[in-house]
């Protein structure tokens, strides 16, 4: 651990806990989110903070088998059982705590109040016992996934320099921005040829972003191509585990490592308790 990420999570451990919920996003389909969140995750473990990951790209929802376990529960436990939080969730590699998908995402819209309400509650308890929650979301923006981006903190948007891909990240984000423009969103970009590839793609789609929408984002990395990647997913080990001293392993280290030490402290804390009360208002309940 860097001496300025170990001072941060030091600094935060004198605080009352409330998770930092970021939502991982996509604009399409096989841009390897899934893969980037799990990854992502277990490299904030490695800095010795207490992680969530929560599987809501429901219906395609992977997390389970990247990680090679045959999941007990699904968040879809949390709303038909009214089972508590703590018993639906699954511990993964490194004792990586995750909820694996299981319902239709849009199903959580027409919930009887009482099960939302439950359900915030759960959640509430989530918040209050994690450093950070990230919500794998799946690809485009339904409008049940656009209640979970806009009551997170922030977001990471991640894509890759396929000019299919960028075009359907713009025109997410442009729906994002339109609905809510203070939300602080990353940019991420996957499977990069070089560097220099990576870095083109970086800045023209930031400009690009800045230019049409007025929007300011923060680029927190590139991650290579890597055929390591593929026999990870085969072997149903997660690439930062399976290897890592290859490529990605080294590019996802780094970058989680300045985005945790790039986060101020006071931004951290700020309004963390209000993540339940936002999402509360995008279901119509707050």
């Amino acid at each position: 651990m860097s001496d300025q990420a170990k001072k941060l999570r030091q600094m935060l451990h004198h605080h009352d806990k409330k998770a930092k919920t970021i939502s991982v996003v996509s604009g399409k389909g096989g841009v390897g989110k899934s893969n980037t969140s799990l990854n992502f995750a277990l490299q904030l473990l490695q800095l010795d903070f207490k992680v969530l990951l929560i599987d809501l790209d429901i219906g395609m929802g992977n997390i389970d088998i990247l990680v090679g376990n045959d999941a007990n529960y699904s968040i879809a436990n949390l709303f038909n059982d009214y089972s508590p939080i703590n018993d639906i969730i699954e511990l993964g590699p490194n004792n990586l705590n995750y909820i694996a998908g299981g319902t239709s995402l849009e199903e959580i819209v027409h919930l009887r109040n009482e099960q939302l309400q439950f359900f915030f509650d759960e959640m509430e308890k989530a918040v209050q016992l994690y450093d950070y929650i990230l919500f794998d979301l799946g690809a485009g923006v339904s409008e049940a996934a656009l209640s979970f981006i806009l009551a997170s903190d922030e977001c990471i948007v991640l894509t890759t320099p396929e000019p299919t891909a960028i075009t359907d990240a713009y025109s997410m984000m442009k729906h994002i921005i339109q609905r809510n423009n203070a939300l602080p969103m990353n940019v991420l970009i996957n499977r990069c040829k070089n560097e220099r590839e990576g870095k083109q793609t970086m800045m023209k789609f930031t400009k690009v972003i800045k230019h049409f929408l007025q929007k300011e984002v923060k680029p927190i990395g590139i991650l290579p191509e890597d055929s390591i990647v593929t026999t990870a997913v085969i072997k149903q080990v997660p690439y930062t585990i399976l290897n890592q001293h290859a490529s990605i392993s080294k590019a996802m280290k780094t970058i989680v490592e300045s985005y945790v030490t790039g986060d101020k402290v006071d931004s951290l804390l700020e309004e963390r308790g209000s993540f339940i009360l936002r999402l509360k208002k995008m279901f119509g309940k707050g």
